[in-house]
């Protein structure tokens, strides 16, 4: 018999992000001291504590953050094992494609043109999100396939195809000291302010945090910071900007990517017309 049950851990959850009780509960529609006295519960289950509790304070020990990490992987995949089994008995499914904007290097027309000719080919919903829950969208169920950035986007748990490599370049704005440079290397970046992407966790950004290459591109205008980025991300820039090949950078992969769990015809249908569209293209790499 398992340790915790689906909705103890949606409760352990829902404290966990909020590190408060009380709005917790109001997110969960249940009483302040029945939330307290499940999240003890399932303390005394695991032997473990989850939570320092002070009157003014709500802080995860460390048991409590390695159990909110693959707790929320753990609820991630039962939704999406929802989703998936009523999505399995329609018939008249969709097919749901998530990325950023601009982020399909010119190929999605190409891509979508494939599929339509598949003999199964089912309606494609176009989803948008931000730099960061792409991946989330696919590991619940929400999306069905996604175009993501290798090796920016966090692959693990999916299975991918590259449709596209690309090389990388730095923004910097018009006068810049590398500016009228042919190439770079990373060694020439040292010292510069790079950008912090919006919930992406690490990297070595330290300047201001940025959603999109839209702000990105913006910020670079002011002279707050430079970026490197993929090429098709950037071009063509808007005046006063340049964009320098980082030549030892490696190089972007534009990636398909769905839950590698996720088996159905619908899914494989897709992949194998967007793989055709890459060959036609000439692109994939």
């Amino acid at each position: 018999m398992a340790e915790l049950e689906t909705r103890e851990l949606e409760y352990f959850m829902a404290v966990a992000d909020e590190l408060h009780f009380g709005r917790a509960a109001v997110r969960l529609s249940i009483a302040q001291p029945a939330l307290s006295k499940a999240i003890r519960r399932i303390e005394n289950r695991l032997g473990v504590p989850l939570f320092v509790r002070s009157s003014r304070h709500v802080e995860l020990t460390e048991p409590g953050k390695a159990l909110q990490e693959h707790g929320r992987h753990a609820l991630n995949a039962v939704a999406a094992a929802v989703r998936s089994a009523r999505r399995a008995a329609d018939p008249r499914a969709h097919l749901r494609l998530v990325l950023k904007p601009g982020g399909d290097a010119g190929l999605l027309s190409g891509i979508l043109a494939a599929y339509a000719r598949q003999p199964d080919a089912r309606r494609v919903d176009i989803l948008f999100s931000g730099p960061a829950d792409r991946t989330d969208f696919l590991r619940d169920g929400r999306a069905d396939v996604s175009l993501l950035y290798a090796p920016f986007d966090d692959l693990d748990g999916l299975a991918h195809e590259t449709l596209h490599a690309e090389d990388r370049v730095a923004v910097v704005p018009s006068g810049h000291r590398l500016s009228g440079r042919a190439s770079v290397r990373t060694a020439d970046l040292d010292g510069e302010t790079l950008p912090r992407w919006k919930g992406v966790p690490g990297g070595d950004g330290t300047g201001p945090e940025v959603a999109d290459a839209v702000q990105l591109l913006h910020m670079v205008t002011v002279g707050r910071m430079i970026g490197m980025l993929p090429r098709s991300l950037v071009e063509p820039l808007p005046p006063g900007l340049v964009g320098v090949p980082v030549t030892d950078a490696p190089p972007s992969r534009l990636v398909l990517a769905w839950n590698e769990q996720d088996r159905r015809p619908l899914v494989a249908s897709f992949v194998a017309a967007a793989l055709e569209s890459g060959l036609q293209d000439g692109r994939a790499g």
